[in-house]
């Protein structure tokens, strides 16, 4: 696991030096606090912070072919290089470490660009072939790893964070408000863009490949979900054994590690299914003190029915001064309030292991959000006389307030009527998106307004038309697969787990696994108003089925309750009226209406409320 960084001058001005290479990769140092790498050729620099994971004695990089014409960074993990080596010493190549990214070079003198079709792993890396004049970035298949670069005519500049971009001096910090105009909306900026104008991230399963000749870059995909229609042959027992072997097979291959290894358990079915593949293990959970939000009861049973060594952490409301210290990692932000949990679980387990097992990608690819039965249930709410909805139901919702709980059937009737004021079209989605088109309008100021002419769900309404022909359940998966797993999901355990200096695998996204969910038919993964039918039923083979067959609570923190206690002054202070006035961007008198109702306590506007104090933050610090 390490932080990459680089760029490739295009004309002799802007040849690249070495101080430079060193303050974008001391940015990142965080991500690989073990080792350093440098390389710098003619028009090229490589560089890279390592945390040895692999052959620590050996595995530095940059790494190189034979002849050193071929030079590769790369941040991750490649679970079957063992395999590829193999086939590739029987080819003749030679290697010099036992490290994973040697096979790399290697793999590209055979194979061009198709070299990363073969790779099943979590990686992003940069490669430069000196005798070809090309350089190739590439982030796997489903976006594990981040690559974020500016290309223009004049140069490329790339790395594993966007910080590592802005340290070059190479990059203007141009704010872009139409990408704004999303963030506060889905609470994260669907790729490719960034709230930079200049900076995008690499997609998942995508390429770049850039001629240093002609400056020109090409980006491409080389891997996407399958789609094709699922399998009817199969049993429904035989899926659950095909299912059950694939994710065990996942789960022993990344196992590899030549340090200390352990495992997230939240006590839920994803994180519990993935540790009683591992066989002896050590897990890590941590706890509120709001009951409503604490589930170490559940992790601490999956723990002692499994018989592994677990240890949790209860964590005191005090995560507001932990605040300016998240937010450095968030040059990319998120509005996601589990950024805090997922850092402190990471640095409760890095205490005891530099390695970590986690559950993420269940939900995505076998169908466990609330939002899949919220749609079927759309049918029958449609149905219902436009009077008795419009006129009495939500009245009283609105009428009623939140409760304090974390969900609660009032919180929950709330958010399901809240969805239909969005367009029918996003699916699941609507369900998902906290400021709609009639919240931006009051929002955003007529100047912000008039610079954001993406509609809100473009990027839903992207994924759902390549899924087309697909069963809906399919189609909603593929939706959250391509947009809020890899957008929100992922990057926020890779900027948290990073920021601890810890690797999270993620063995339910091996590329095996995923390419066998979307060929499982829809009906055992969302049937009758249950969620995750098929991977609750796998595991309740090994644990016990009251930990499996309860409400799905998913792992927050009772940020509504703090921002009227702890993190009040904080809000006050980054959404005062006379800031945001200065600034142009949001209209004063809306948030103070926002913040009025918050405080009092009739409805919710947590969501909406914290993504812009990231934002208001976040423009502060990186001064966009």
């Amino acid at each position: 696991m390490c932080g990459i960084a680089g760029m490739v001058a295009f004309t002799e001005r802007l040849r690249p030096e070495r101080e430079m290479l060193r303050a974008m990769c001391d940015t990142i140092r965080h991500r690989g606090p073990d080792d350093f790498g440098y390389m710098i050729s003619n028009q090229v620099a490589l560089g890279m912070r390592r945390l040895a994971i692999i052959d620590p004695a050996g595995g530095q990089q940059p790494v190189y072919n034979e002849d050193r014409s071929v030079a590769v960074v790369s941040n991750g993990e490649i679970y079957n290089y063992r395999e590829l080596r193999r086939a590739l010493e029987a080819k003749g190549h030679r290697f010099r470490s036992n490290a994973d990214t040697e096979v790399l070079p290697h793999l590209w003198e055979e194979n061009g660009t198709d070299f990363v079709t073969q790779l099943n792993g979590m990686f992003a890396l940069a490669l430069y072939d000196e005798r070809a004049g090309r350089l190739v970035l590439a982030r796997d298949h489903l976006g594990i790893k981040p690559v974020f670069y500016a290309l223009d005519g004049e140069r490329l500049v790339f790395g594993s964070e966007i910080k590592a971009l802005l340290a070059s001096g190479l990059v203007e910090r141009r704010l872009d408000v139409d990408a704004l105009g999303e963030f506060v909306a889905w609470e994260y900026v669907p790729a490719p863009r960034t709230l930079f104008q200049d900076i995008r991230k690499l997609e998942a399963g995508h390429l770049l490949e850039v001629d240093l000749a002609s400056g020109s870059g090409h980006e491409r995909a080389y891997w996407d979900v399958p789609l094709g229609a699922p399998e009817a042959a199969c049993a429904d027992d035989e899926w659950a054994e095909r299912a059950d072997a694939a994710i065990g097979r996942a789960v022993q291959a990344q196992l590899v590690s030549d340090v200390p290894l352990g495992a997230f358990l939240s006590g839920g079915v994803d994180s519990s299914l993935v540790v009683a593949h591992m066989g002896a293990a050590k897990t890590f959970s941590i706890g509120f003190d709001d009951s409503s939000y604490n589930e170490l009861a559940w992790a601490q049973r999956v723990a002692r029915h499994l018989g592994v060594a677990h240890d949790y952490e209860i964590v005191a409301p005090r995560v507001v001064d932990r605040f300016d210290q998240l937010m450095e990692h968030m040059d990319d932000p998120l509005g996601d309030f589990s950024i805090f949990p997922t850092y402190l679980v990471s640095r409760h387990a890095r205490r005891q292991v530099t390695v970590v097992l986690s559950g993420d990608g269940g939900d995505e690819l076998f169908g466990g959000y609330e939002t899949f039965v919220a749609q079927a249930k759309a049918r029958q709410w449609q149905q219902l006389p436009n009077a008795l909805r419009a006129g009495v139901v939500k009245p009283l919702l609105d009428h009623l307030p939140p409760m304090e709980q974390k969900k609660g059937l009032i919180n929950k009737a709330k958010r399901f009527v809240e969805g239909f004021e969005h367009d029918p079209a996003l699916l699941h989605a609507r369900w998902r998106l906290f400021a709609g088109e009639t919240r931006r309008q009051a929002l955003f100021t007529s100047e912000a307004l008039a610079a954001m002419p993406t509609p809100l769900g473009a990027h839903i309404l992207r994924y759902a038309a390549r899924a087309e022909g697909c069963d809906e359940i399919t189609r909603m998966l593929y939706v959250d697969t391509k947009s809020y797993l890899v957008d929100n999901c992922l990057v926020k355990v890779d900027r948290m787990s990073m920021a601890c200096s810890l690797e999270a695998r993620v063995p339910l996204l091996d590329k095996e696994v995923v390419e066998l969910a979307f060929r499982i038919p829809g009906r055992l993964k969302v049937a009758g108003g249950e969620t995750k039918v098929l991977l609750k039923r796998l595991a309740a083979r090994r644990v016990p089925r009251e930990c499996v067959y309860r409400p799905k609570e998913g792992f927050s923190m009772p940020i509504k309750q703090w921002l009227r206690t702890d993190f009040r002054p904080l809000m006050e202070e980054l959404l005062a009226p006379a800031r945001l006035a200065a600034e142009g961007l949001f209209e004063p008198a809306t948030i103070e209406q926002l913040k009025g109702e918050h405080l009092a306590g009739r409805a919710n506007h947590s969501h909406v409320l914290w993504t812009i104090m990231v934002f208001q933050d976040w423009r502060q610090r990186w001064r966009a």
